[in-house]
């Protein structure tokens, strides 16, 4: 019969798996290499069985199920310290918030001047981090709260234990240089534009539907594919003349010289934005007061022209 699992070399597993080495995890946990080294040794003679392969370094099937359990320890552990955390209804203490590129860039910053004002005591802490990694930081009680993103044409439910909300709709939009044929015109056909040299943004590559396929099938015409999450640069590669491309909205809140954007004609494609944090009977207020200013900011960039 396996030993006692102890939460700490649970957690000294998580971190080895997650950052892919011992060493990694020993810099982040505070550790030695050999203390990790112990730990995992001890973890694997309590559990009676290998829980990891070494190289490449990844769970066997025994090390899963013991990562999940990890995940439920830490998990019951942010809601409990959350909830604790509500019944104190002060405004002073620290929000952690986690954003994608775009939202840190056009939402935050004017939510958090908002909030600063009503909540001078509060000391906020921003990352960026993309939908995924916010719902695993949120789990792990890295984070308090997370702007994040799913596609309707590519829904990204969290996982359980997060409670979302929606706080706006995107749409996608073509970009083109404005000194483009079709430049003039109110919306755009996706037909009109399969011929065009597409920039490939990642947008195109979340499985959009209809998106995918002109963006893949270019024509004769070369196509530049971009790797990257920084919209404002592939509006620079359109201003340019280097292509188009799709992008959401949010992300041409900060124009660019030479470019336009237009509505896609076809069945509109929309990015949902959402605050994201650990689903508790409780919140902290400070908390729910910075949530309720990023959907205000939202609302008002997102509302239709």
């Amino acid at each position: 019969m396996p030993g006692q699992l102890e939460p700490r070399l649970l957690a000294t597993l998580e971190a080895v798996v997650r950052l892919g080495s011992f060493a990694a995890a020993a810099e982040e946990l505070g550790y030695t290499q050999g203390a990790v080294s112990q730990q995992i040794a001890d973890l694997e003679r309590r559990a009676g069985l290998r829980l990891l392969d070494r190289r490449p370094v990844r769970p066997t099937a025994a090390g899963a199920v013991l990562l999940r359990a990890e995940g439920a320890v830490r998990a019951a552990m942010t809601r409990a310290r959350t909830e604790l955390e509500a019944l104190d209804a002060g405004l002073s203490g620290e929000v952690r918030l986690g954003a994608f590129v775009s939202a840190a860039a056009g939402i935050v910053p004017p939510a958090l001047a908002a909030f600063r004002r009503a909540c001078p005591g509060v000391r906020v802490t921003l990352s960026q981090h993309e939908t995924e990694d916010s719902y695993q930081r949120l789990l792990r009680g890295d984070i308090d709260l997370a702007v994040t993103f799913d596609y309707d044409w590519f829904p990204l439910p969290p996982p359980p234990g997060l409670r979302r909300s929606l706080i706006g709709r995107d749409p996608v939009m073509v970009v083109l240089p404005a000194g483009h044929a079709l430049a003039g015109r109110a919306s755009l056909s996706l037909a009109d534009l399969a011929d065009e040299p597409w920039i490939g943004t990642p947008v195109t590559g979340t499985r959009l539907g209809p998106l995918a396929e002109p963006a893949r099938s270019a024509g004769p015409r070369a196509r530049l594919a971009f790797v990257g999450d920084d919209f404002r640069t592939v509006l620079r590669l359109v201003a340019h003349g280097l292509g188009i491309a799709v992008l959401p909205a949010l992300a041409l809140t900060d124009p660019v010289a030479g470019v336009v954007a237009r509505p896609i004609a076809e069945e509109p494609l929309v990015r949902f934005l959402y605050c994201c944090r650990i689903d508790t009977a409780g919140a902290p207020a400070i908390v729910t007061r910075l949530e309720t200013r990023l959907s205000a900011v939202a609302a008002g960039l997102l509302r239709p022209s």
